[in-house]
């Protein structure tokens, strides 16, 4: 009874996604990120103030015969987004994988995003990401 009374005037909760959005947009919000990069296999992308780096992690398929990779179309429509940088990643570095792997791409990531020319040195960065079965909202102050 109380809850359906608090959901009517608060109204429905969020989802998982939109709660990892939220949370991270308003980290970055708190701590005057220049950038947000979001780890996704979709391309599917919150729109904040600040500019979002999107990694797009291709996905590698095999049928014994031919290979095929999807994402490069994700990340091309991406590029319509104002505000939205995609990048896609290499795809023998799958979204699920393990955490060195995913500190290499986060490499690549940064390096994209200074050379665009949204992310400079000593900046606060938020990254998105998933790590197992967990979604991950991490803070980095970059060096030099």
């Amino acid at each position: 009874m109380f809850f359906k009374k608090t959901v009517k005037y608060v109204g429905e909760p969020m989802t998982h996604l939109e709660s990892i959005a939220s949370s991270a947009v308003r980290a970055a919000i708190k701590v005057k990120a220049s950038v947000i990069i979001c780890f996704t296999s979709s391309g599917r992308a919150a729109r904040p103030t600040m500019p979002v780096l999107s990694v797009v992690i291709p996905r590698l398929k095999t049928n014994q015969l031919k290979w095929s990779f999807s994402g490069a179309f994700e990340a091309r429509q991406s590029l319509i987004v104002r505000g939205l940088f995609p990048m896609l990643a290499d795809p023998r570095h799958p979204a699920e994988s393990t955490s060195a792997s995913n500190e290499s791409v986060l490499k690549v990531a940064l390096d994209h995003g200074k050379a665009a020319g949204v992310i400079k040195s000593h900046d606060r960065v938020v990254v998105c990401q998933k790590v197992g079965d967990a979604s991950v909202v991490k803070i980095i102050e970059l060096e030099d």
